[in-house]
């Protein structure tokens, strides 16, 4: 089992790395889009702006490869932050659309001017399993995961939402339709939970 992590300009490749590995799985850094097909998952991660990220993608060839591993072969890939919000339809933050697999908007944080939170949100938080998914498990009682950003995915269909988070309301915190997942916590920094997570996704079936 082969896990590819595209080489974009926005990625946060060493730490995603070594949870992987610590997973019990093997992951390699890919330097051309071709290699996408060789590998039976994914993980697209990222940090930074949304056209950025997609500027990236589009420009390094790797789309419509993502396209096609994810889409028409449909076999499992995971965005991390900037890599989940990259699989939606697109931000606030550009103008550039998204991969579209997930019909979500990401919006940035509105907090009321009496609010003590402040954006972007930033530490550890807690988590709210919505319903049963590949990812997070429904009987672990309180899961907590680091988190740092300062937009979040707002889904067209609740059903798509598999965690949500308290950050002024509920947002959602973990995606997941078939085998396109995301995460907008970091789990690479989030100790067992995040290692828990990894571990799901590298013994997923393909």
């Amino acid at each position: 089992m082969k896990i590819g992590i595209p080489s974009i300009a926005c990625g946060n490749f060493a730490s995603v790395l070594n949870i992987v590995a610590r997973s019990g799985g093997k992951a390699t850094v890919l330097d051309r889009p071709g290699q996408l097909l060789e590998c039976t998952k994914v993980i697209l991660p990222g940090v930074g702006a949304f056209d950025h990220g997609m500027r990236s993608l589009n420009e390094g060839g790797w789309t419509p490869v993502l396209h096609e591993f994810a889409i028409t072969q449909q076999r499992p890939i995971l965005g991390i932050c900037l890599g989940m919000q990259l699989m939606c339809s697109g931000s606030e933050e550009g103008v550039l659309p998204g991969l579209g697999w997930i019909q979500a908007k990401v919006r940035r944080f509105q907090l009321p001017q009496e609010s003590s939170l402040k954006v972007p949100h930033m530490g550890w938080n807690t988590i709210k399993v919505c319903r049963p998914n590949p990812l997070l498990a429904t009987d672990e009682g309180e899961q907590r995961f680091y988190f740092v950003h300062s937009y979040h995915a707002v889904c067209s269909d609740e059903n798509d939402v598999i965690a949500s988070t308290w950050h002024g309301s509920d947002v959602t915190a973990a995606f997941a339709r078939g085998n396109v997942m995301g995460a907008q916590f970091h789990p690479e920094k989030s100790h067992r939970f995040g290692l828990a997570l990894m571990r799901r996704f590298v013994e997923l079936p393909c």
